[in-house]
């Protein structure tokens, strides 16, 4: 045992330094990449465990049991199972695998610029104001890098101009459009009455109602933001990369999607010059952590 540890460490000691410093900093990025591609889904306790596995089981039967008699046996066995684990997880990570070819497939360079966005903004936001005082339900998807050309064909094209009044006549009660979410990329409406996909996690709030599920569910499937207003209890939220962030106000609401979005399509200056909301305040609200939602909005599907 002790030999095979010389022998790998003289192995180590014969390496370029540089090389090795390349091959580490390759994986390191592909692990990161991998770790928070996963995060806070059910994946990420998954790869956890897999990962302890495999780094147990390499260390004993490798480099411990390397060209020893009495670990032939497991060397076949960790081979053949390493074959079956690797099936195994195309299974096990199927949703995972689905949801990064999309976003790989549907990425896109387009960037709205600060012009669109704030008056697009501002437009939601007054329509959530609204909705909210009049207990009336919303969701809408705002598209960023990746684009969401497969669901919206599953609603009803507009193609039309973000306006407040566009939106709030949109979710009006009885109205044609007013079931399922809006999707909006830059300053146009793109689509109405448009399914999302609902969130399949086990850990989150069984008090949670179908808007607030669908607007996890697409944050989890693309990079996209989901604002939801509950017509339980008027309360608004904004959904992120599968996180859902309570608002507490329409200024903060405002401040929020400002922050996220301005700060994408600009690259120098402040981010919230066109919106007359100062620095502190972004940065304050930018670093809340993100909220539960109220207990009473199970009903706001």
């Amino acid at each position: 045992m002790f030999e095979n540890l010389s022998q790998l460490l003289t192995r180590l000691n014969n390496y370029s330094k540089l090389e090795v410093a390349i091959e580490l900093a390759i994986i390191w990025l592909v692990v990161y990449i991998v770790v928070r591609f996963l995060r806070d889904t059910g994946g990420a306790g998954i790869i956890k465990g897999l990962a302890l596995l495999l780094i147990v089981g390499t260390v004993f039967v490798r480099v411990l049991g390397q060209n020893g008699e009495s670990f032939q046996r497991l060397n076949f066995l960790y081979d053949k199972a390493l074959g079956f684990a690797a099936i195994g997880m195309l299974v096990i990570f199927q949703p995972e695998l689905r949801r990064a070819l999309i976003r790989l497939g549907e990425a896109t360079f387009f960037r709205a610029s600060r012009s669109e966005l704030a008056p697009m903004i501002e437009s939601l936001v007054q329509a959530c104001e609204f909705n909210s005082k009049n207990r009336i339900g919303l969701l809408v998807a705002i598209v960023r890098r990746v684009g969401l050309s497969g669901i919206v064909e599953s609603g009803t094209q507009l193609n039309a101009e973000v306006s407040a009044p566009l939106l709030q006549t949109i979710f009006w009660p009885n109205s044609a459009l007013h079931d399922l979410g809006v999707v909006i990329q830059g300053k146009r409406v793109i689509a109405a009455s448009v399914q999302f996909p609902l969130t399949k996690r086990s850990d989150v709030d069984p008090r949670l109602g179908s808007r607030h599920r669908a607007a996890l569910g697409i944050t989890e499937e693309s990079d996209c933001l989901a604002v939801v207003v509950s017509e339980e209890t008027g309360g608004i939220s904004v959904a992120e990369r599968g996180q859902l962030n309570r608002m507490e106000s329409i200024d903060h609401l405002r401040t929020y999607l400002a922050e996220r979005l301005l700060a994408e399509a600009t690259q120098n200056g402040p981010v919230m010059e066109e919106t007359g909301f100062s620095d502190e305040s972004s940065a304050k609200d930018s670093n809340k952590e993100p909220e539960k939602p109220a207990s009473d909005e199970k009903g706001d599907g």
